[in-house]
C-alpha cells in the first residue's frame, strides 16, 4: 500500500502545474520583485551553474520598479501566484547591496549571499511532509541583527520530484528589493555566490524523496542558516 501511494504522489507531481513567486505579501506583482524573462511560463531552473539560479532567467539585470522597506526582526514573505504543488523545500537567502549601488541596480553577483531560513520535512506514514506543500505564500523573519541598508531577498522552492537523477531537480527562484531598518550590527554569513553554491549533486539536491524506505532525514542544500 505505501508504495502504491508513493507512485500516486509522484504521478501527480508530474503533472502538477509550475509556478512562480510574483510579489512580496501585502504588494502587487513585480512591484518589488523582478520580472524574470518568460515569467508566463512558471518554469523551473534546472541548471545549477547558470546564471539563472541566481534571480532567475535575466533576473541579475531585470530590475522592479520599487523596493519595499521592512524592519530588521519583521516577519515577511513571497506569495505564489498558485499553490506550491510540487513536494520539496524552500529556502530564502539575503545579499547586501555594496556601497555604490542600489537594490533597483545591482545585479547580486559574488559570494555576498547568506541564507536566513529553509525547510526541513518531517516524515510520515506515506512519505516526507513538506511544510510549504500546497501553500500560496513562504513567510520568514529578517532576522533582528540584520545590518540596516538595502538588500535582495532571494526565494527558491526546489521541487524533489525528478531529484533522484543528477540536475533532476527544479528550482522555483524570485529576486525581491528591500530596504532593511533597524539598528541591527551582526555579521551575517557564511557567504555564498549564485552559481557557485550548489553542485547538481549536492545531498540536498539529488535525493530521491520516493524511497522506499522512506528516507529519514534531508538537510538542504546551502550554507548554514543565518538567525542574527
Amino acid at each position: 500500500m505505501k508504495g502504491l501511494t508513493l507512485l500516486l504522489v509522484a504521478a501527480v507531481a508530474q503533472a502538477a502545474p509550475h509556478y512562480t513567486f510574483p510579489s512580496l505579501i501585502g504588494s502587487t506583482d513585480w512591484q518589488y520583485v523582478r520580472q524574470w524573462t518568460g515569467y508566463t511560463s512558471n518554469g523551473p531552473v534546472q541548471d545549477v551553474s547558470s546564471a539563472a539560479i541566481r534571480c532567475n532567467v535575466n533576473g541579475d539585470k531585470n530590475f522592479a520598479k520599487g523596493t519595499m522597506t521592512v524592519a530588521a526582526g519583521a516577519t515577511t514573505g513571497f506569495a505564489s501566484n498558485q499553490g506550491i504543488f510540487h513536494l520539496g523545500p524552500a529556502l530564502v537567502y539575503m545579499a547586501k547591496v555594496p556601497a555604490g549601488k542600489t537594490a533597483a541596480n545591482w545585479d547580486g553577483s559574488g559570494s555576498v549571499w547568506f541564507k536566513i531560513m529553509h525547510e526541513k520535512p518531517t516524515v510520515g506514514s506515506s512519505g516526507l511532509n513538506w511544510p510549504s506543500y500546497n501553500a500560496n505564500k513562504v513567510s520568514f523573519k529578517i532576522p533582528a541583527a540584520t545590518p540596516p541598508g538595502e538588500y535582495l531577498i532571494r526565494i527558491e522552492h526546489i521541487a524533489m520530484h525528478q531529484a533522484k537523477a543528477a540536475g533532476g531537480a527544479q528550482f522555483y527562484i524570485s529576486c525581491a528589493q528591500v530596504t532593511v531598518t533597524g539598528s541591527g550590527s551582526g555579521t551575517p554569513g557564511p557567504l555564498v555566490a549564485f552559481p557557485g553554491a550548489y553542485t547538481k549533486t549536492d545531498p540536498g539536491i539529488m535525493f530521491d524523496i520516493y524511497a522506499n524506505p522512506t528516507p529519514k532525514n534531508y538537510e538542504p542544500p546551502g550554507p548554514a542558516v543565518w538567525s542574527g
